[in-house]
């Protein structure tokens, strides 16, 4: 079992930034995936960006076609806490965020999820 805690959502103002915060504990030597969905009110839930580990040292990354350039997602060393940082925020990005990780069997875990308000 792996466990998700958040944190780092709050209100921004357009074009501002924020940090998210994921930390797993657990099982997190069978974690092979890291990353972050959101969704909006109304609409499903939906990939925002994901670290996958390619088996050895490295990892790739891959982004939704509406925040590449603007968000990076990145994994300290110990690869428990992964971050997305998010640049030159829009409404549009308003949504709960939820962390995700991916382990060795198909598990998914996911985090309670953190409000991201983006507002003037």
């Amino acid at each position: 079992q792996v466990q998700l805690v958040e944190s780092g959502g709050g209100l921004v103002q357009p074009g501002g930034s924020l940090r998210l915060s994921c930390t797993a504990s657990g099982s997190i030597a069978s974690i092979y995936a890291m990353g972050w969905y959101r969704q909006a009110p109304g609409k499903q839930r939906e990939l925002v960006a994901m670290m996958t580990s390619d088996g050895t040292s490295g990892s790739s990354t891959n982004y939704a076609a509406d925040v590449k350039g603007r968000f990076t997602i990145s994994r300290d060393n110990a690869k428990t806490t992964v971050y997305l940082q998010m640049n030159s925020l829009k409404a549009e990005d308003t949504a709960v965020y939820y962390c995700y990780a991916g382990s060795r069997g198909n598990k998914d875990s996911w985090g309670q999820g953190t409000q991201v308000t983006v507002s003037s």
